[in-house]
């Protein structure tokens, strides 16, 4: 049986599982970037953003280039629950299809 209580609560929430999933396809991304693709605001991002940041799971990276850029990361740390995350779902799936 699956122990729902193992989910970890930090990237079950809608918006925070989006985030780890783009953070998950690429090495980085600028936060105008995740916002577009997202279309979320900026508050509503960067409280995400900040939650994930305090895990541990995403890296802050700020530059000034032609301007100051944010960009974010995720971590091994969060590599490696979101990876335990999606092994919940999958075992969640094969029971629910019996």
């Amino acid at each position: 049986m699956v122990d729902f209580n193992k989910l970890d609560r930090t990237i079950h929430e809608k918006g925070r599982l989006a985030i780890m999933t783009l953070l998950a396809t690429r090495s980085r991304w600028a936060f105008q970037e995740l916002k577009n693709a997202l279309q979320m605001s900026d508050g509503n991002l960067v409280t995400h953003l900040r939650t994930l940041h305090q895990a541990g799971y995403v890296a802050v990276t700020k530059e000034v280039l032609d301007r100051p850029l944010t960009s974010y990361s995720m971590t091994e740390r969060g590599r490696t629950a979101f990876k335990l995350y999606i092994e919940m779902l999958e075992e969640i799936v094969k029971l629910g299809r019996g």
